[in-house]
């Protein structure tokens, strides 16, 4: 029996919490493995599957925590989850970048293409603040070979920054192939993200 793996690694709450509950509602499985990388996430978590009906174990590697949930309820309850049950924080100082275009502005794509590898090579003046980049639309073009701006994109990923990718919008360009830079993501990740977000910047 393969394992059922729900990877949370680099998101902040509430996302775990959504992804775990999206996947026990998708799945049903009598076990699963979450991986989260904060404590917060750790512990709401950990509640929300033993509300669910599974007994949790946990495994700390190196700030990766592993949680292995076996169910031990087959009674157990559709998975609800109401927010307001749970303590998610709002990370302080996290400032979200929404990229949905290969170039900036409108006029001249030649000079939208030039401002837009500026623009992304000065991200890193934002400091420890910015948390993500996210890419729809034409934007995912910036994270696709021969992209001008993939060596900055890889540098910020590199440092910490979460470089997130529209799966869907790859898939439309015919670039998942392509994809050198980032996590692909769906619509789910970005809203949520947008919601966790003290600050959001769209270019």
């Amino acid at each position: 029996m393969s394992e059922h793996i729900v990877d949370c690694r680099g998101l902040f709450c509430p996302e775990p919490l959504i992804r775990t509950r999206d996947f026990l509602a998708a799945k049903r499985p009598g076990t699963v493995t979450v991986l989260v990388d904060n404590r917060a996430s750790l512990e709401n978590v950990t509640r929300f599957l033993t509300s669910q009906g599974f007994a949790v174990a946990t495994e700390d590697r190196e700030g990766i925590f592993r949680l292995r949930g076996e169910r031990f309820a087959s009674d157990a309850p559709a998975p609800e989850l109401n927010l307001d049950d749970y303590n998610c924080e709002m990370p302080s100082g996290k400032t979200l970048v929404l990229i949905t275009s290969a170039v900036v502005g409108s006029g001249d794509d030649g000079l939208g293409g030039r401002l837009m590898k500026n623009f992304v090579a000065t991200l890193p003046e934002i400091g420890r603040e910015l948390w993500r980049v996210v890419l729809l639309n034409g934007g995912v073009t910036l994270a696709a070979e021969p992209s001008p701006v993939l060596a900055d994109l890889q540098k910020l990923e590199a440092s910490g920054v979460g470089v997130f990718v529209c799966g869907t919008c790859l898939e439309h360009f015919g670039l998942m192939e392509k994809k050198a830079v980032g996590q692909t993501t769906n619509m789910l990740d970005v809203v949520t993200g947008l919601q966790v977000a003290n600050k959001v910047v769209r270019i």
